[in-house]
């Protein structure tokens, strides 16, 4: 069955750097398009950004543009997004998912970030 396992999550002070990773099992990760969404807490799912499979063309929602950055290690069935410049409103549990959202929506315990002095 499809298993995607986040980490990375913790505790930032703004203006600082964390590297979030998903491990992916159960399913052919190559071949399929990998997004990263978000929930603040008290708010809906907000869509981060995606990378497709094959060309791994990049897509970056506009509050994270220039300070995030998605990857994949396909051989490794890993997802990554790096996450620089960190603001308080980046706070927020970080799940990763298998295909585009909101077509696909998380199925799992998702990473918590918290930006904070």
């Amino acid at each position: 069955q499809v298993q995607l396992v986040e980490s990375g999550g913790g505790l930032v002070q703004p203006g600082g750097s964390l590297r979030l990773s998903c491990a992916a099992s159960g399913f052919t990760f190559s071949i399929y398009t990998m997004s990263w969404v978000r929930q603040a807490p008290g708010k809906g799912l907000e869509w981060v950004s995606d990378i497709t499979s094959g060309s791994g063309t990049r897509h970056y929602a506009d509050s994270v543009k220039g300070r995030f950055t998605v990857s994949r290690e396909n051989w490794k069935n890993e997802l990554y997004l790096q996450m620089n410049n960190l603001k308080p409103e980046d706070t927020a549990v970080y799940y990763c998912v298998k295909g585009s959202y909101p077509g696909s929506t998380p199925t799992s315990q998702g990473t918590q970030v918290t930006v904070s002095s």
